[in-house]
C-alpha cells in the first residue's frame, strides 16, 4: 500500500467569537503567537491560528460568518466543537483516494481557503467519527506574530 505523506498542520476548534477563543487559549494553554484573523466568505468562517512559543501544536479558531452556516449550527447544537485534525498534503487527489480506501467519506467538494492563499481544502469523515481536513499546500508554515512584551 502506498500511503501518502500527510503532515499535521493544526487542531480546529469552533468558537462563538475569535476573541473569546483566543482569550481562553492564551490563559489556559499559554498560546501567545497568533496569525492575523482571516475572514473567508467562501467558507462562511473567520479563522485565526495560534501556537505556544515552542510551537508544539497549532490551534485554529473557527467562528461563523453568519447565523445560517454549518459552523453556527454546530455551535447551537453544541456538537463537533473540537472540530477536526488538519493535514497538509502534496497531492489532494491521491490523499483523498487513500482516505476513501480507509473507509472515509467526503463531507463536501474541495474548496479554496483564503487562510491557505486559495489552495484547496477538503473535509472528510472517518469511520471513527472524527473529521479530517486535507490541505493541498505541502510544507506550509503559518506566519505568527510574536507577543509584544
Amino acid at each position: 500500500m502506498n500511503t501518502p505523506t500527510l503532515e499535521l498542520d493544526h487542531l480546529g476548534l469552533i468558537v462563538p467569537d475569535i476573541a473569546v477563543g483566543r482569550s481562553f487559549l492564551e490563559k489556559t494553554f499559554g498560546v501567545t503567537r497568533w496569525t492575523p484573523v482571516v475572514d473567508d466568505p467562501g467558507l462562511c468562517v473567520s479563522v485565526q491560528f495560534g501556537s505556544t512559543p515552542g510551537g508544539q501544536l497549532t490551534y485554529e479558531l473557527i467562528a461563523p460568518l453568519g447565523e445560517a452556516t454549518p459552523i453556527a449550527n454546530a455551535l447551537r447544537a453544541g456538537k463537533h466543537i473540537l472540530n477536526h485534525l488538519a493535514y497538509l498534503t502534496p497531492n489532494l487527489e491521491a490523499s483523498a483516494a487513500h482516505l476513501r480506501e480507509q473507509g472515509c467519506y467526503p463531507a463536501g467538494e474541495p474548496r479554496p481557503a483564503l487562510a491557505y492563499e486559495g489552495r484547496l481544502v477538503q473535509f472528510w469523515m472517518s469511520p471513527l467519527r472524527f473529521v479530517i481536513e486535507l490541505i493541498e499546500k505541502p510544507g506550509h508554515r503559518h506566519t505568527f506574530e510574536e507577543p509584544v512584551l
